[in-house]
């Protein structure tokens, strides 16, 4: 029998892939996720082949069970879809003009959740305001008014420079505007960029107050109004638009797991949410947080990687204008949630990463901190206190430490919620560094001992934001 002797060189290819199997698991995630281009590939399918994908949606529901036998093919345990009830909100069409004192066409979308216009529109003066304070001071004033709220946000600002300093005026203004009398209200979109597109984002309607049509107007729109005000001139705009509210309607969060090997009833959760708003293909929002996630939990399977703990993706349902799929999942694994050890969400489009946020118990910042040292050779290390998402929120009441894979935000809101959402502003290196760091702390947080201490979130909590809001 002839021996089979390797050549030096097949030799060394020998040794090498010795080594790799033995080499430190991180390594090897960064070494093999910065080769990959999975994520975008994924993404890609998700926004040119499906599509935009609001809550109630076909497409919602193509994605879903795209997303699950993505998850099949990736070879997860236990891949699964998890029933969730959701809003159904149709847009219809939107117009706008400005009447007087010199008429302008204005470009305007339907803020999602409201209610449309009679069908003859609604026409009436506009009065300008920058807070819900200044609402309130309008008193009678304001009876049978459009108020436009109106106030600039800057790229990367921050407290009330920023889209967290503003995002409770459009949730929150047209019930402040009806409770003064007003028709109507308007909001200059939340945008940090002026390229004449209107930004869209949910509003909510509080019980025992008028119901008013709410639209938000691209920031030139805003500005041309405000200089009409400025000179004394009496604005007057009209609006028509035919958005309507149906029944709920049944979809899913999308589930995948890594079984733990030692612990498999400890879970790490890793997420983002699946559905998006009509206009654009939601490849930022949230298009990437759902390809990375599905990227770091192929890459790790691919590596044959076996966790202590349970790695769980949860590609969550209706984030956008009812977090009902966040909420679902806190309440379905409620008894399980003690044993949830940490969940990380990528809700902040698909840019270069920086790090994570973390809201955890003492030290949990300075814990991460160690964990994210080997991310230092493509700048994704830096660690800041405070962290989280929409969708993982529901889950801090029960002390489940909360991370948010954080993102360069230099240009994010330039086309968040607009029709501009979509994979050209992404790029696939950048997405690939996300998925590498997204992997490599999942993996850690299952192996490590002891885990991060529980979360004891603060006791008050702002009503006038979209719950779970953490940007």
């Amino acid at each position: 029998m002839k021996l089979f002797v390797p050549t030096l060189a097949l030799a060394g290819l020998v040794v090498a892939v010795i080594g790799a199997a033995d080499a430190d698991p991180v390594q090897r995630i960064v070494e093999t996720g910065l080769r990959s281009d999975g994520a975008y590939r994924k993404l890609a399918w998700l926004s040119d082949r499906i599509g935009p994908r609001l809550s109630g949606s076909e497409n919602l529901e193509k994605a879903i069970v795209w997303s699950l036998d993505e998850m099949k093919r990736d070879g997860l345990d236990n891949v699964r879809a998890e029933r969730v009830m959701v809003p159904h909100w149709v847009r219809g069409e939107a117009s706008g003009r400005i009447v007087s004192p010199v008429p302008h066409p204005m470009a305007l979308l339907a803020l999602g959740m409201s209610d449309g216009t009679p069908p003859q529109g609604t026409t009436a003066e506009v009065v300008e305001v920058s807070s819900l304070d200044d609402v309130k001071a309008l008193g009678d004033t304001a009876k049978g008014k459009i108020v436009l709220f109106n106030k600039r946000i800057y790229p990367n600002g921050a407290d009330d420079r920023g889209y967290g300093g503003v995002v409770a005026l459009r949730y929150s203004g047209a019930a402040a505007a009806a409770k003064v009398g007003a028709v109507g209200m308007m909001i200059r979109s939340l945008a940090t960029a002026d390229f004449r597109l209107p930004h869209t984002g949910a509003m909510a309607y509080e019980d025992g107050v008028p119901h008013i049509p709410a639209v938000a107007v691209s920031p030139e729109d805003a500005e041309l109004i405000h200089r009409f005000l400025a000179a004394g001139d009496t604005v007057t705009v009209a609006l028509t638009s035919s958005c309507k509210n149906l029944p709920d309607v049944e979809s899913a969060n999308a589930v995948g797991e890594i079984r733990g090997s030692d612990a498999p009833g400890e879970v790490v959760v890793i997420g983002g949410h699946l559905d998006s708003w009509d206009v654009g293909t939601g490849a930022q929002d949230d298009g990437a947080g759902c390809a990375i996630t599905m990227e770091a939990m192929r890459l790790i399977r691919s590596l044959g990687l076996k966790p202590k703990r349970t790695i769980r993706a949860v590609l969550f349902t209706n984030e956008e204008n009812g977090l009902r799929g966040g909420k679902a999942y806190a309440e379905t694994h409620a008894a399980e949630l003690a044993k949830h050890v940490a969940a990380i969400e990528s809700d902040s489009g698909g840019a270069r990463p920086l790090g994570f946020g973390v809201s955890a118990g003492a030290g949990g910042t300075e814990v991460v901190k160690k964990l994210a040292a080997p991310l230092a050779p493509f700048a994704a290390d830096d660690v800041q206190e405070g962290g989280g998402g929409a969708d993982i929120s529901s889950m801090a009441t029960a002390g489940v430490p909360q991370l948010g894979l954080r993102q360069d935000g230099t240009h994010y809101f330039d086309i968040h919620h607009t029709m501009a959402d979509t994979l050209d502003k992404v790029d696939a290196h950048d997405l690939a560094m996300n998925a590498t760091a997204m992997a490599a702390m999942a993996w850690q947080l299952a192996n490590l001992d002891p885990p991060l201490a529980r979360y004891v979130p603060p006791k008050t909590e702002d009503t006038t934001k979209p719950p779970g809001i953490r940007r």
